[in-house]
């Protein structure tokens, strides 16, 4: 009927590549990722501001990673610092969004979301959300007709998926109730 083509026959680049490793260190990153920051929130001790303070270290962190580290790379490697005004506009708003985005799950949090929820909705809805605005800002060269029925299936098949880890998600043996109020030296 079809023959399933390999990842190497799909891009022979990819496997063993640089690529197939920062895919891994970002999946596996992002599937901690809202663990850790409820459990941060939660960990404030402080159930109507602990989320902030949980976003809060997570711009300081964004910080360290996101600032500090780059200019160490660059200054090692002896690199220009000539930016466009282009790529540094898309790069700001990229971390405007970023932000954003981080902000919203801890909103989510808030509002009685459990990680597991919350990150299942993300990660099915990203994928779909990112295909589309791909196709509408970059649209192939034979417009939306040209886009094979298995991409619609795809995300079809992500945006179910989603639904259905939400819907199905295993009850954890801890309750899950408001954070700990923390007493703190005044």
């Amino acid at each position: 009927f079809f023959k399933q083509k390999t990842a190497y026959e799909i891009m022979p680049s990819l496997v063993g590549s640089e690529m197939c490793i920062r895919d891994r260190m970002t999946v596996a990153s992002w599937g901690v990722y809202g663990i850790f920051l409820h459990k941060g929130a939660i960990g404030m001790g402080d159930p109507e501001n602990g989320r902030y303070k949980a976003f809060l270290w997570v711009g300081i962190a964004y910080f360290v990673t996101a600032v500090a580290a780059p200019i160490i790379v660059l200054l090692v490697r002896d690199a220009s610092w000539s930016m466009s005004g282009k790529g540094m506009a898309w790069s700001f708003i990229a971390g405007i969004v970023g932000a954003i985005g981080a902000f919203g799950v801890l909103l989510a949090f808030g509002a009685k979301g459990h990680p597991a929820v919350v990150m299942a909705i993300i990660f099915a809805g990203a994928p779909v959300v990112n295909a589309l605005i791909s196709l509408i800002t970059d649209p192939p060269a034979g417009g939306i007709t040209s886009v094979p029925k298995l991409f619609w299936l795809g995300v079809a098949m992500a945006a179910i998926g989603g639904c259905i880890v939400t819907k199905f998600k295993p009850t954890g043996s801890k309750a899950h109730g408001p954070p700990p109020a923390v007493k703190t030296d005044q």
